[in-house]
């Protein structure tokens, strides 16, 4: 998971194939979006392998649904509330098959005429990236990183802003070594992790301009149709 990517809670899955054409990486909320394992299916069955990469948040800490993803053909899976090593311990365990984690295999994919890939070749591609969105896990951040397994991080500045008692501007503008989206690269680099953020429109995402991050949300399915709206409103107006 690398670029420019959107983060989906609400698309249709025609949507979300017109926006795999056009992004670097297209995320489903399995947390606070409305998708469910029907519709991750139904999405899983149309994406073609040029598309973009496909990602799935998963809806919490769980076998069954990080598993899940991964079995319907996600690339990424981003966990969120991971708190402490022991949490991305967890996940990883979720997120790989035997030895390595304990995964369950049931790969989809041939059920709608895919190669599903082999259980050394989806070990060695999965992307197991852990959320840092709280205060907790930003002051384990190091450690988290350092679990092997790990792929990478992802900043939620939302809640983690929450827990740091600042707003989310003062978040994502912060630039000293000690403030907290400069400490989540740093920790990350240490141990060779990528590092992803959610900003959900431009204008937040340019607060990130220097900062050496690998994956940007810079918008939201939501976003596009506001801004999209907007777009044919002003045009309306205009030609008036």
């Amino acid at each position: 998971m690398a670029g420019s990517g959107v983060w989906c809670l609400d698309a249709s899955v025609s949507t979300l194939l017109r926006l795999g054409a056009s992004f670097d990486w297209v995320c489903l909320d399995m947390q606070h979006g409305r998708f469910g394992r029907s519709d991750l299916l139904a999405v899983c069955r149309s994406w073609a392998p040029e598309q973009a990469a496909l990602v799935v948040r998963a809806p919490s800490i769980d076998v069954a649904a990080i598993g899940w993803a991964l079995d319907a053909g996600a690339r990424s899976v981003i966990v969120p509330q991971v708190d402490s090593v022991d949490d991305a311990r967890r996940v990883v365990s979720a997120m790989y098959y035997p030895p390595r984690g304990r995964r369950s295999y049931g790969p989809l994919m041939p059920a709608w005429g895919r190669v599903a890939p082999s259980v050394s070749d989806a070990n060695a591609t999965a992307e197991c990236v852990v959320m840092i969105e709280s205060a907790a896990a930003l002051g384990k951040a190091a450690e988290i990183a350092a679990v092997d397994g790990v792929t990478g991080l992802f900043v939620g500045p939302y809640d983690l802003s929450l827990s740091l008692g600042i707003t989310v501007e003062a978040l994502l503008a912060g630039r000293s070594e000690s403030a907290p989206l400069p400490a989540v690269v740093a920790a990350a680099r240490r141990h060779g992790r990528a590092v992803g953020v959610f900003t959900g429109d431009p204008a937040a995402a340019r607060r990130l301009h220097g900062l050496d991050v690998d994956a940007v949300a810079g918008v939201t399915d939501g976003w596009l149709l506001a801004a999209g709206i907007r777009s044919a409103l002003t045009s309306s107006d205009e030609s008036a």
